[in-house]
């Protein structure tokens, strides 16, 4: 494993129940501040295999960025039921977790 791709996952590990980052955040914190897309091939092909918390990470929108409809529904419902909250146009509210 790459020590990029090692920083992330460990990052990732430690995202608390209830909290919410964005790949770009995991990315910085990773030491490659424009790497949010490979945190998202990370996030798609590791997560079943290292048991990531895929669903507490949002784009830098706060939107669900997952690209189907299944799974877009599967991240909300996991966020909320961690208490996670949503604005009316379907959102997390970043600021909450600054």
């Amino acid at each position: 494993m790459q020590p990029f791709t090692a920083e992330v996952v460990r990052i990732l590990k430690e995202i608390p129940p209830g909290r919410v980052v964005t790949y770009g955040q995991v990315a910085r914190l990773a030491g490659s501040p424009r790497a949010a897309r490979q945190v998202v091939r990370i996030l798609h092909t590791m997560s079943e295999k290292h048991q990531l918390p895929w669903h507490r990470v949002v784009n830098a929108k706060g939107e669900i960025a997952v690209p189907d409809d299944e799974s877009r529904e599967l991240q909300r419902m996991l966020l909320e039921s961690e208490d996670v909250g949503f604005l009316r146009d379907g959102r997390v509210d970043l600021s909450v977790f600054e």
